[in-house]
């Protein structure tokens, strides 16, 4: 893998403007987005259905604050790297459901781009060595294996 690759991403969020909008910021950014799912049930099909290397998870989907059960079922399929956007970062368990941080809504088009680098970099070839951005919260445990 190189940097080279484009990401394949999975959307799975509730509000389809805001699920629009994160689709047309990463195909600009140069990535593709694989599939999105509004409910904990269509992302877990999803998951389970398509190759994806990030899934941009909110906490709260059409079927009630789903979000965290999303990411640990995420997490333990060792399927995508698991991202946190929402407007609620203190509904987010202390491991951060296995999940490697969060972003923060609401999230600005520049921020939302370095955090694709950021992230791009973290897949293609860990660990990442550009600065960390702001509005990018890491979970503990990859802040701690990505101390840089």
């Amino acid at each position: 893998m190189n940097l080279n690759e484009p990401l394949k991403v999975l959307i799975v969020e509730d509000e389809a403007l805001l699920a629009m909008e994160l689709e047309a910021l990463v195909e600009d950014a140069g990535h593709s987005v694989v599939g999105w799912a509004t409910s904990s049930k269509e992302a877990r099909a999803l998951v389970d259905g398509v190759a994806a290397d990030i899934a941009f998870v909110d906490i709260h989907l059409t079927d009630g604050p789903t979000g965290v059960s999303v990411a640990q079922y995420i997490a333990e399929q060792k399927s995508p790297m698991v991202v946190f956007m929402t407007a609620n970062p203190k509904r987010i368990p202390e491991n951060f459901a296995g999940a490697v941080g969060v972003i923060a809504k609401p999230y600005t088009m520049h921020g939302l781009m370095a955090a694709l680098r950021y992230l791009h970099e973290a897949v293609r070839e860990p660990p990442p060595v550009s600065t960390r951005p702001v509005g990018f919260t890491l979970s503990p445990e990859y802040r701690q294996s990505w101390a840089a």
